[in-house]
């Protein structure tokens, strides 16, 4: 299982648990974040071989990739590089390819007041945060995710004080190489060699437009499935939906 960021450590623990009973489920905090502590320049490829690596170690010569948000683009990557050991991919939540950026913003503000907006703008543009800026910013930042802004608030504020140290270094580094070097450009030869068994998932009302989504599914001919009722962290809304879903795609896999 790959989860996001880039930049935050592992939190998909509550994924892991739907399907652990079905198979190993491997997770690891990606370089330079949690326990996996690092010093130096991040690269894409850097982090492609990290997971090559953790799976000789883990001595598994095929996986079945879960990804999460960032995590998808990760293992599209990887995917390109190792389509041998690769049996199986889910992505959720991404990849986001194409214009999504400015729907993603107008959809934020559109959840967001105007002091909300105001707030979150001046603890960006601080040098330095507290420990209760930081929390507050993520807080602001994460809790637009979710379909309902209510309980929205308080799974971010709960990340926000579990999911860290964020590793801003690291989000900078990775972010500006992926923009340099965006998966778009790689989706013919991503389609030709993604395993026979690759799906798309996604939370209806993630803030992030469903429409990029639909457009990558007709782009890699992959099926889509949208969860109602669930924003960016589908398993926290529709946890049973998810469930479902994962355990009918692991099933698929190892039983095939």
């Amino acid at each position: 299982m790959l989860h996001g960021g880039p930049g935050l450590p592992d939190y998909l623990g509550d994924v892991a648990a739907m399907v652990a009973d079905l198979a190993p489920v491997y997770r690891y905090d990606q370089r330079g974040t949690g326990r996996s502590p690092w010093r130096g320049r991040h690269s894409l490829a850097r982090h492609v071989d990290d997971l090559a690596e953790l799976l000789d170690a883990w001595d598994v010569s095929k996986a079945v990739l879960i990804g999460h948000s960032y995590g998808t683009d990760l293992a599209s990557r990887f995917c390109l590089a190792h389509r041998d050991r690769v049996a199986a991919m889910l992505l959720m939540c991404g990849p986001f390819v194409g214009d999504w950026r400015s729907g993603n913003r107008a959809e934020r503000d559109r959840r967001m007041s105007a002091a909300q907006q105001e707030r979150l703008r001046v603890l960006e543009e601080l040098p330095d945060r507290t420990e209760e800026q930081e929390v507050e910013l993520l807080t602001l930042a994460w809790f637009t995710d979710h379909a309902d802004p209510e309980r929205g608030w308080h799974w971010a504020a709960q990340g926000a004080r579990r999911r860290r140290p964020v590793n801003w270094t690291m989000n900078g580094e990775l972010g500006r190489e992926g923009r340099a070097d965006p998966l778009d450009t790689h989706l013919a030869e991503l389609r030709a060699c993604l395993p026979a068994r690759t799906e798309l998932l996604g939370g209806a009302d993630d803030p992030r437009p469903v429409s990029a989504l639909e457009s990558l599914a007709l782009r890699l001919d992959l099926p889509l499935t949208g969860i109602e009722g669930a924003g960016h962290e589908p398993w926290l809304e529709q946890p049973d939906a998810v469930r479902a879903h994962l355990r009918r795609f692991v099933q698929g896999t190892v039983g095939a």
